[in-house]
């Protein structure tokens, strides 16, 4: 298993986010966290790349237990994260955006520059761009593109659809299908419940911290209850 997150415990202060949380990673698979807002879903994806200690349990990546590692070791180790809200470094270019997803790599670039451009061809056109005058969309390209640059064994996606125009939202969820079909895992967290379930191979629904249900993701699609739950109008955008 490439990532494994085994009974983990979160604390924000008096107030527990994650409450034994468990789950697992394949390699080659995309698997979706879904839950409403508030539900830990965030909490989750910063434990897992190091951005939030946690209170107990422990993370096995790639056969090694990542527990305690610094979260900038963890991005060495193959772990690339697409943040919440973009992170866009505004009065970067487009270019230089992507550079510094590479800031931990040696040796040449370009190559792997080149394949972001191609999955990104709205990059191409705007290497020189500024960050901050991009639009939302160009954003989360911009995001996605600077995790891929740290070559990461399983890319960690936030929301990647929030706020985008449903056009946009379908070009990006192609975009994931296409980086997991050139090799790289994804695990993915998304309120718009139906575009997640559709491109993932597992699903888990995450419920005010807790880990509620998991299963092949054609079978959430499918269940009358998850349905009722989720897939309504109050989880898409």
């Amino acid at each position: 298993m490439l990532l494994e997150v085994n009974d983990i415990n979160v604390h924000y202060g008096k107030i527990q986010a994650l409450k034994g949380v468990s789950l697992e990673v394949a390699e080659g698979e995309i698997v979706t966290l879904i839950g409403a807002n508030g539900a830990g879903k965030t909490t989750t994806l910063r434990t897992i790349s190091g951005l939030r200690g946690l209170t107990s349990g422990s993370i096995t990546f790639d056969g090694q237990d990542i527990t305690k590692m610094p979260g900038y070791k963890r991005v060495i180790a193959g772990i690339g994260q697409s943040p919440e809200g973009r992170g866009v470094f505004p009065g970067m270019t487009v270019h230089e955006n992507l550079l510094m997803g590479a800031y931990a790599r040696k040796g040449d670039l370009s190559k792997d520059l080149d394949e972001v451009y191609e999955l990104f061809p709205r990059l191409a056109e705007r290497k020189t761009q500024m960050g901050g005058t991009m639009s939302g969309g160009e954003q989360q390209m911009v995001a996605m593109g600077r995790a891929l640059m740290s070559k990461p064994k399983v890319l960690l996606l936030d929301e990647p659809s929030m706020g985008l125009a449903p056009m946009l939202v379908a070009q990006i969820f192609s975009i994931i299908e296409e980086i997991n079909r050139r090799g790289t895992t994804v695990l993915l967290i998304e309120q718009n419940a139906t575009q997640a379930l559709q491109v993932a191979h597992r699903a888990y629904i995450l419920e005010t911290g807790r880990i509620v249900k998991s299963a092949p993701a054609s079978d959430l699609l499918d269940d009358p209850a998850v349905q009722a739950a989720y897939l309504g109008a109050g989880l898409e955008h």
